[in-house]
Protein backbone atom coordinates (compact mmCIF):
# COMPACT_ATOMS: atom_id res chain seq x y z
CA UNK A 1 0.00 0.00 0.00
CA UNK A 2 1.65 3.64 -0.91
CA UNK A 3 2.15 5.73 2.13
CA UNK A 4 0.56 9.19 1.94
CA UNK A 5 3.02 11.49 1.96
CA UNK A 6 3.80 14.01 5.11
CA UNK A 7 4.97 18.10 3.31
CA UNK A 8 7.70 19.65 5.76
CA UNK A 9 7.52 23.46 5.45
CA UNK A 10 10.69 25.02 6.97
CA UNK A 11 11.12 28.30 7.82
CA UNK A 12 13.92 28.65 9.84
CA UNK A 13 13.63 29.68 14.04
CA UNK A 14 15.84 27.90 17.21
CA UNK A 15 14.80 24.62 15.62
CA UNK A 16 17.37 25.25 12.62
CA UNK A 17 19.70 27.58 14.79
CA UNK A 18 23.63 27.16 15.71
CA UNK A 19 25.81 28.32 18.70
CA UNK A 20 29.49 28.15 18.46
CA UNK A 21 28.72 26.85 21.91
CA UNK A 22 26.87 23.37 22.83
CA UNK A 23 26.25 24.68 26.34
CA UNK A 24 24.90 27.96 25.17
CA UNK A 25 21.00 28.40 24.54
CA UNK A 26 20.91 32.01 24.39
CA UNK A 27 23.52 33.17 22.27
CA UNK A 28 23.03 31.11 19.09
CA UNK A 29 22.03 32.44 15.39
CA UNK A 30 18.50 31.19 14.60
CA UNK A 31 17.72 30.20 10.88
CA UNK A 32 21.06 28.51 9.98
CA UNK A 33 20.48 24.94 9.24
CA UNK A 34 18.19 24.19 5.84
CA UNK A 35 15.07 21.62 6.76
CA UNK A 36 16.54 18.88 4.18
CA UNK A 37 19.76 19.13 6.97
CA UNK A 38 17.14 18.78 9.73
CA UNK A 39 14.83 16.02 8.63
CA UNK A 40 18.14 13.62 7.70
CA UNK A 41 19.71 14.74 11.10
CA UNK A 42 16.01 12.23 12.30
CA UNK A 43 16.71 9.10 12.10
CA UNK A 44 13.92 6.61 11.52
CA UNK A 45 11.77 9.91 10.78
CA UNK A 46 10.66 8.48 7.04
CA UNK A 47 10.08 5.56 8.32
CA UNK A 48 6.08 5.54 8.48
CA UNK A 49 5.64 8.38 5.90
CA UNK A 50 6.73 9.79 2.39
CA UNK A 51 8.55 13.05 3.25
CA UNK A 52 8.64 15.87 0.76
CA UNK A 53 10.36 18.85 2.46
CA UNK A 54 10.24 22.36 1.12
CA UNK A 55 12.41 26.15 2.25
CA UNK A 56 10.28 28.52 2.39
CA UNK A 57 12.03 30.80 4.16
CA UNK A 58 15.22 30.82 6.59
CA UNK A 59 14.35 33.50 9.30
CA UNK A 60 14.40 34.35 12.55
CA UNK A 61 10.30 34.26 13.85
CA UNK A 62 11.04 37.77 15.62
CA UNK A 63 11.83 39.07 11.74
CA UNK A 64 8.23 37.43 10.51
CA UNK A 65 6.91 39.22 7.35
CA UNK A 66 3.78 39.50 5.43
CA UNK A 67 5.57 38.55 2.48
CA UNK A 68 6.43 34.71 4.23
CA UNK A 69 2.92 34.54 5.32
CA UNK A 70 1.92 35.11 1.83
CA UNK A 71 3.73 32.41 0.41
CA UNK A 72 3.50 29.93 3.45
CA UNK A 73 -0.48 30.45 2.93
CA UNK A 74 0.02 29.43 -0.67
CA UNK A 75 1.96 26.19 -0.36
CA UNK A 76 -0.14 25.36 2.53
CA UNK A 77 -3.42 25.45 0.45
CA UNK A 78 -1.52 23.80 -2.90
CA UNK A 79 0.03 20.56 -0.55
CA UNK A 80 -3.41 20.25 1.45
CA UNK A 81 -5.24 20.22 -2.13
CA UNK A 82 -3.48 17.16 -2.99
CA UNK A 83 -5.17 13.49 -2.82
CA UNK A 84 -1.41 11.82 -2.12
CA UNK A 85 -0.65 14.28 1.51
CA UNK A 86 -1.72 13.72 4.69
CA UNK A 87 -0.55 16.64 6.15
CA UNK A 88 1.73 19.59 6.31
CA UNK A 89 4.25 20.18 9.10
CA UNK A 90 6.11 23.54 9.31
CA UNK A 91 9.37 24.58 11.46
CA UNK A 92 9.01 27.84 12.68
CA UNK A 93 10.31 30.16 15.37
CA UNK A 94 8.94 29.77 18.89
CA UNK A 95 8.39 34.16 19.01
CA UNK A 96 5.89 34.70 16.38
CA UNK A 97 4.49 31.00 16.06
CA UNK A 98 1.02 31.94 17.65
CA UNK A 99 0.62 34.76 15.17
CA UNK A 100 1.41 33.14 12.20
CA UNK A 101 -0.71 29.99 13.15
CA UNK A 102 -3.43 31.97 13.69
CA UNK A 103 -3.35 33.57 10.43
CA UNK A 104 -3.33 30.11 8.55
CA UNK A 105 -6.29 28.89 10.46
CA UNK A 106 -8.19 32.40 10.11
CA UNK A 107 -7.65 32.29 6.13
CA UNK A 108 -7.53 28.31 5.46
CA UNK A 109 -9.27 27.18 8.10
CA UNK A 110 -7.66 23.47 6.29
CA UNK A 111 -9.70 20.22 6.22
CA UNK A 112 -6.10 18.48 6.60
CA UNK A 113 -4.03 18.77 9.31
CA UNK A 114 -1.51 21.89 9.54
CA UNK A 115 1.42 21.62 12.38
CA UNK A 116 3.82 23.97 13.33
CA UNK A 117 6.21 22.87 15.97
CA UNK A 118 9.67 24.82 17.20
CA UNK A 119 12.41 24.62 19.43
CA UNK A 120 13.58 26.24 22.72
CA UNK A 121 17.28 25.18 22.14
CA UNK A 122 19.43 25.70 18.89
CA UNK A 123 20.11 22.62 16.98
CA UNK A 124 23.55 22.50 17.98
CA UNK A 125 22.88 22.31 21.77
CA UNK A 126 24.07 19.36 23.56
CA UNK A 127 20.13 17.86 23.81
CA UNK A 128 18.22 19.85 21.48
CA UNK A 129 14.56 19.53 21.77
CA UNK A 130 13.95 20.16 17.79
CA UNK A 131 14.49 16.58 16.96
CA UNK A 132 11.77 15.12 19.40
CA UNK A 133 9.80 18.06 18.69
CA UNK A 134 9.31 17.70 14.77
CA UNK A 135 8.77 13.49 15.30
CA UNK A 136 5.93 14.51 17.41
CA UNK A 137 4.74 16.98 14.87
CA UNK A 138 4.66 14.20 11.98
CA UNK A 139 3.25 11.75 13.96
CA UNK A 140 0.43 14.54 15.06
CA UNK A 141 0.31 15.61 10.90
CA UNK A 142 0.00 11.74 10.23
CA UNK A 143 -2.79 11.36 12.86
CA UNK A 144 -5.78 9.60 10.29
CA UNK A 145 -8.83 12.30 11.34
CA UNK A 146 -6.54 15.24 12.39
CA UNK A 147 -7.53 18.33 10.63
CA UNK A 148 -6.73 21.74 10.99
CA UNK A 149 -4.09 24.03 11.96
CA UNK A 150 -2.33 23.37 15.64
CA UNK A 151 0.90 23.75 17.65
CA UNK A 152 3.49 20.73 18.67
CA UNK A 153 5.75 22.02 21.45
CA UNK A 154 7.19 19.62 24.23
CA UNK A 155 4.69 16.83 22.98
CA UNK A 156 1.15 18.55 24.00
CA UNK A 157 -1.26 19.97 21.14
CA UNK A 158 -2.41 23.03 20.87
CA UNK A 159 -5.38 25.01 18.36
CA UNK A 160 -4.06 28.00 16.66
CA UNK A 161 -6.69 29.85 18.05
CA UNK A 162 -5.59 29.07 22.07
CA UNK A 163 -1.64 28.98 21.75
CA UNK A 164 0.65 31.15 23.26
CA UNK A 165 4.15 31.62 24.42
CA UNK A 166 4.34 31.69 27.69
CA UNK A 167 8.03 31.24 29.05
CA UNK A 168 10.82 33.13 27.88
CA UNK A 169 13.28 29.77 28.56
CA UNK A 170 11.42 26.46 29.37
CA UNK A 171 11.10 23.69 26.80
CA UNK A 172 7.45 23.23 27.38
CA UNK A 173 6.95 27.33 26.57
CA UNK A 174 3.51 27.47 24.96
CA UNK A 175 0.34 27.19 26.76
CA UNK A 176 -3.64 27.11 25.79
CA UNK A 177 -4.75 28.90 28.63
CA UNK A 178 -7.67 28.40 30.36
CA UNK A 179 -8.76 26.51 26.98
CA UNK A 180 -6.52 23.26 27.37
CA UNK A 181 -4.47 21.28 24.98
CA UNK A 182 -5.90 19.63 22.40
CA UNK A 183 -3.87 16.43 22.74
CA UNK A 184 -0.52 14.97 24.10
CA UNK A 185 1.88 12.81 22.10
CA UNK A 186 3.55 9.94 24.14
CA UNK A 187 5.58 7.69 22.46
CA UNK A 188 4.86 8.46 18.86
CA UNK A 189 1.38 8.18 19.50
CA UNK A 190 -1.26 10.66 19.84
CA UNK A 191 -3.83 10.81 23.30
CA UNK A 192 -6.50 13.21 22.24
CA UNK A 193 -8.24 15.08 24.55
CA UNK A 194 -10.96 17.11 22.42
CA UNK A 195 -11.79 18.01 19.23
CA UNK A 196 -9.99 18.90 16.19
CA UNK A 197 -10.41 22.58 14.90
CA UNK A 198 -13.37 23.05 12.77
CA UNK A 199 -13.04 22.83 8.78
CA UNK A 200 -15.32 25.58 6.71
CA UNK A 201 -15.83 24.60 3.41
CA UNK A 202 -16.88 28.04 2.65
CA UNK A 203 -13.86 29.27 3.78
CA UNK A 204 -11.66 26.54 2.01
CA UNK A 205 -13.34 27.46 -1.41
CA UNK A 206 -12.43 31.18 -1.20
CA UNK A 207 -8.79 30.53 0.19
CA UNK A 208 -7.04 30.39 -3.86
CA UNK A 209 -9.05 33.80 -3.73
CA UNK A 210 -8.10 35.50 -0.65
CA UNK A 211 -4.37 34.07 -1.49
CA UNK A 212 -4.87 36.31 -4.69
CA UNK A 213 -5.46 39.02 -2.78
CA UNK A 214 -3.05 39.40 -0.37
CA UNK A 215 -0.56 38.68 -2.98
CA UNK A 216 -1.50 41.80 -4.89
CA UNK A 217 -1.62 44.01 -2.16
CA UNK A 218 1.28 46.47 -1.95
CA UNK A 219 0.95 46.56 1.72
CA UNK A 220 -0.97 45.27 4.34
CA UNK A 221 -2.92 47.36 6.15
CA UNK A 222 -1.01 49.04 8.93
CA UNK A 223 -2.98 47.67 12.69
CA UNK A 224 -0.90 48.37 15.58
CA UNK A 225 -1.38 47.18 19.11
CA UNK A 226 -1.70 49.34 22.66
CA UNK A 227 -1.29 48.50 25.91
CA UNK A 228 -3.56 49.19 28.86
CA UNK A 229 -0.85 50.68 32.05
CA UNK A 230 -1.13 52.65 35.10
CA UNK A 231 -1.46 56.10 33.82
CA UNK A 232 -1.81 55.63 29.62
CA UNK A 233 -2.12 58.59 28.15
CA UNK A 234 -3.51 58.96 24.38
CA UNK A 235 -0.25 60.46 23.11
CA UNK A 236 0.74 56.94 21.26
CA UNK A 237 -2.68 56.93 19.97
CA UNK A 238 -2.66 60.18 18.63
CA UNK A 239 0.60 59.68 17.21
CA UNK A 240 -0.45 56.55 15.32
CA UNK A 241 -3.73 58.70 13.94
CA UNK A 242 -0.86 61.09 12.27
CA UNK A 243 0.45 58.10 10.89
CA UNK A 244 -2.07 56.86 9.24
CA UNK A 245 -3.18 53.64 11.15
CA UNK A 246 -6.30 52.16 9.72
CA UNK A 247 -6.55 49.55 12.48
CA UNK A 248 -5.99 49.50 16.29
CA UNK A 249 -5.67 46.97 19.14
CA UNK A 250 -6.62 47.36 22.93
CA UNK A 251 -4.37 44.96 25.34
CA UNK A 252 -6.65 46.31 28.03
CA UNK A 253 -6.57 45.84 31.91
CA UNK A 254 -8.79 43.20 33.20
CA UNK A 255 -11.71 42.82 30.81
CA UNK A 256 -10.41 45.00 28.22
CA UNK A 257 -10.48 48.52 30.60
CA UNK A 258 -8.46 51.02 29.50
CA UNK A 259 -7.35 54.74 31.30
CA UNK A 260 -9.67 57.50 30.76
CA UNK A 261 -7.07 59.52 28.34
CA UNK A 262 -6.09 56.26 26.62
CA UNK A 263 -9.84 55.48 25.72
CA UNK A 264 -10.95 59.33 24.59
CA UNK A 265 -8.14 59.25 22.30
CA UNK A 266 -9.61 55.49 21.09
CA UNK A 267 -12.31 57.02 20.86
CA UNK A 268 -11.38 59.75 18.45
CA UNK A 269 -9.23 57.31 16.75
CA UNK A 270 -12.61 55.22 16.00
CA UNK A 271 -14.85 58.57 15.25
CA UNK A 272 -12.00 59.27 12.38
CA UNK A 273 -13.15 56.09 10.76
CA UNK A 274 -10.22 53.98 12.59
CA UNK A 275 -11.51 50.30 14.03
CA UNK A 276 -10.80 50.16 17.06
CA UNK A 277 -11.01 46.38 18.71
CA UNK A 278 -10.71 45.60 22.73
CA UNK A 279 -9.12 42.95 23.83
CA UNK A 280 -6.68 41.91 27.02
CA UNK A 281 -3.81 41.74 28.55
CA UNK A 282 -4.72 39.03 30.45
CA UNK A 283 -3.10 35.74 29.22
CA UNK A 284 -6.08 33.57 30.64
CA UNK A 285 -10.25 34.83 30.17
CA UNK A 286 -11.98 36.39 27.12
CA UNK A 287 -12.84 40.20 27.23
CA UNK A 288 -16.78 39.79 27.72
CA UNK A 289 -19.18 42.32 26.17
CA UNK A 290 -20.88 45.06 28.10
CA UNK A 291 -24.05 46.78 27.13
CA UNK A 292 -23.20 50.09 25.54
CA UNK A 293 -19.86 49.09 24.25
CA UNK A 294 -17.74 51.17 22.41
CA UNK A 295 -15.76 49.29 21.01
CA UNK A 296 -15.64 46.00 19.29
CA UNK A 297 -14.50 42.90 21.24
CA UNK A 298 -11.51 40.59 19.92
CA UNK A 299 -13.87 37.38 20.25
CA UNK A 300 -11.74 36.10 22.63
CA UNK A 301 -8.05 35.85 20.64
CA UNK A 302 -5.25 37.59 22.13
CA UNK A 303 -4.15 40.92 21.04
CA UNK A 304 -1.60 39.92 18.74
CA UNK A 305 -4.17 37.24 16.81
CA UNK A 306 -6.95 39.95 17.14
CA UNK A 307 -4.47 42.46 15.39
CA UNK A 308 -3.96 39.52 12.37
CA UNK A 309 -7.97 39.48 12.49
CA UNK A 310 -8.52 42.70 11.44
CA UNK A 311 -5.91 42.91 9.11
CA UNK A 312 -7.70 40.16 7.21
CA UNK A 313 -10.97 41.74 7.65
CA UNK A 314 -9.95 45.10 6.21
CA UNK A 315 -8.49 43.55 3.74
CA UNK A 316 -10.69 40.82 2.57
CA UNK A 317 -14.11 41.43 2.04
CA UNK A 318 -16.73 39.25 4.01
CA UNK A 319 -13.87 38.03 5.99
CA UNK A 320 -14.76 36.62 9.20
Amino acid sequence: MHKKKIVILGTGGTIAGQSADASDHIAYVAAELGIVTLVEGIAGLASAHELLVEQIAQADSKDMSFAIWTLLAERVNYFSSLDDVAGIVITHGTDTLEETAYFLHALLSPAKPVVLTCAMRPASALTPDGPQNLRDAVTVAGTPGARGVVAVCAGVVHRAADVQKRHTYRLDAFSSGDAAPIAYVEDNRLRLLGNWPAAHEIRARAAIENIATLQSVICWPKVEVVMNYAGAGGGVVHALIAAGVQGLVLAGTGNGTAHNELDAALKVAQAGGIRVVRATRCPDGHVLALAGDVFETSKGLSPVKARIALMLALMLPGFG
